[in-house]
């Protein structure tokens, strides 16, 4: 059964996202070093390359993946997306397999069976949620390459992928925290690279979250601080979700200092 519309729009995205990444990376020193402490460009690649590389084992084989795959990560929570990284990024063929990783995932998705659930480190996803996550992984790692590089990129629409996962993943921020997600949805209202209006949540609710998407992809995935962005909360709640949002799994995380800071 061929892939459904919408997950080829999104595999097309993703390969859209690695294209412009590759292009920065290739002529680069991969030894440099990013805005992520301790991580290279080696690093950041290697981690999305290893994180393409057991997302295809759980879309192709996803009983060696629970098997496998998930309690070797359990077993070393704390530090098993570390040590990926640097084992990948001394790795003579990186870029290469990087490569080669893209392509098998994109091919592994492109035939999942509609409706069918892949395992993954935290709930189970279809074949366009891990699509789009991996897009948001890639997106977010490469603003880390292109801090490293001094390189300003040109936001494209491809951002909707982020800020949806940025909106869907509210609550997770609060509960990473040990705190109760309030009741109510927020309404959420973001301008496109395009010029486009981006909206989630009832035209109604209270709490508000308005401003460019590029601020807010930029602050869910804690690739800038806060108030360095030209995002605004009406509300109590929606002002405290700016403080703590994240938009991937795990810990909650240190973000970047303020610009100057």
């Amino acid at each position: 059964m061929p892939a459904s519309p919408v997950l080829v729009a999104v595999l097309d995205d993703l390969a859209a996202e690695g294209e412009e990444l590759d292009a920065l990376v290739a002529p680069a020193d991969l030894g440099t070093q990013t805005p992520a402490e301790g991580w290279t460009i080696a690093h950041q690649i290697g981690h999305l390359a290893w994180t393409d590389d057991v997302a295809t084992v759980a879309a192709t084989d996803p009983d060696r993946f629970t098997a496998e795959v998930l309690p070797a990560a359990l077993a070393g929570a704390e530090t098993f997306v570390d040590a990926a990284a640097a084992q990948w990024a001394t790795r003579t063929d990186l870029l290469d397999a990087w490569r080669a990783g893209r392509a098998g995932l994109a091919a592994a998705l492109a035939t999942a069976t509609d409706g069918s659930k892949l395992p993954w480190f935290g709930p189970p996803m279809s074949a366009t949620s891990m699509a789009t996550a991996r897009l948001m992984e890639t997106w977010a790692h490469g603003q880390d390459v292109a801090d490293a590089l001094g390189v300003i990129r040109r936001p494209t629409d491809r951002l909707r992928h982020v800020a949806h996962i940025g909106v869907r993943t509210r609550d997770f921020g609060y509960l990473t925290r040990g705190e109760q997600p309030p009741a109510q949805p927020f309404r959420v209202e973001l301008t496109a690279p395009s010029g486009e209006l981006w909206s989630w949540g009832p035209p109604d609710a209270p709490q508000r979250v308005t401003g460019p998407a590029l601020d807010f992809c930029l602050l869910v995935t804690q690739r800038r601080h806060r108030a360095d962005l030209d995002l605004v909360a009406v509300g109590t709640d929606a002002d405290r979700w700016l403080d703590i949002a994240q938009a991937f799994a795990g810990p909650p995380g240190e973000g970047r200092e303020p610009h100057g800071g």
